[in-house]
């Protein structure tokens, strides 16, 4: 697969002039801009010794080609499954729930139309898992139980949701599904060093959950590694896997 042409005006650039496009890919020079301001509190301190699962949404479950290959898709998805299965580890989630989480993680986007804030973008994607659930499970090679599908669901429906923005109905919703929610919230966040302006990148204070300090350098490599590959030429696969073995190893 050849490298991608790179836009006249890369999207650092753009997001500095309050110009960012709807639909937002990224670039080589913003990918180097990132790194070169990579912050102190995500560089890499740990090796990761157990490899997280790997859940590579298809292209085809997003609303368009371009929103696949956009900020919020596929391989922003597949790096949130893998993040989240690590925050799953940490606070010992196991079995189906974390199955559950990963399955929330690795979909959530799917039914966004754009690269802004896109409200009720959770919403939608957790309507299209109720209806594709069956393929979605077995594309992932998962046997889930219809409470665990359920809450992959709702994780999903409140994690553009903001915590004190809740109806009495999403409240309840979380409190059935509330590590669940919690975790992809907090992995969602970590893959924020994607983002083009660096006071988007990771807040964690308005989280519910800790996230430990060694997960941001993680998170940090996870997306440079991820995205440098695609941008040389790798398959969303392809560059997903090759970022998950350099995590296995410290630089």
């Amino acid at each position: 697969m050849p490298s991608r042409s790179q836009p006249a005006v890369p999207l650092w650039e753009l997001a500095q002039l309050g110009r960012l496009p709807a639909h937002q890919a990224m670039d080589q020079p913003t990918l180097t801009w990132i790194a070169r301001h990579r912050p102190e509190q995500a560089v890499r301190t740990v090796a990761v010794a157990d490899l997280p699962v790997l859940l590579v949404p298809e292209a085809t479950w997003f609303t368009s080609g371009q929103a696949a290959d956009g900020i919020h898709g596929v391989r922003h998805n597949a790096r949130v499954c893998l993040l989240a299965a690590l925050l799953a580890q940490h606070y010992r989630l196991e079995g189906d729930q974390a199955a559950a989480l990963c399955l929330a993680a690795a979909v959530h986007d799917c039914r966004r139309r754009d690269d802004r804030a896109d409200p009720g973008h959770g919403r939608r994607a957790a309507a299209w898992l109720s209806h594709h659930h069956p393929a979605v499970t077995t594309a992932f090679g998962l046997d889930l139980s219809a409470e665990s599908v359920a809450a992959a669901r709702t994780a999903i429906s409140l994690h553009d949701v903001a915590y004190p923005a809740f109806s009495p109905a999403q409240h309840r919703a979380y409190r059935r599904a509330e590590p669940v929610t919690d975790l992809l919230k907090a992995a969602d966040c970590l893959d924020r060093y994607r983002l083009a302006l660096p006071r988007w990148w990771p807040d964690t204070s308005r989280l519910r959950v800790s996230v430990p300090s060694w997960l941001h350098g993680v998170a940090a490599d996870l997306m440079l590694h991820s995205e440098q590959a695609h941008l040389d030429g790798a398959s969303h696969h392809d560059a997903l896997t090759h970022a998950r073995q350099i995590i296995s190893r410290l630089p």
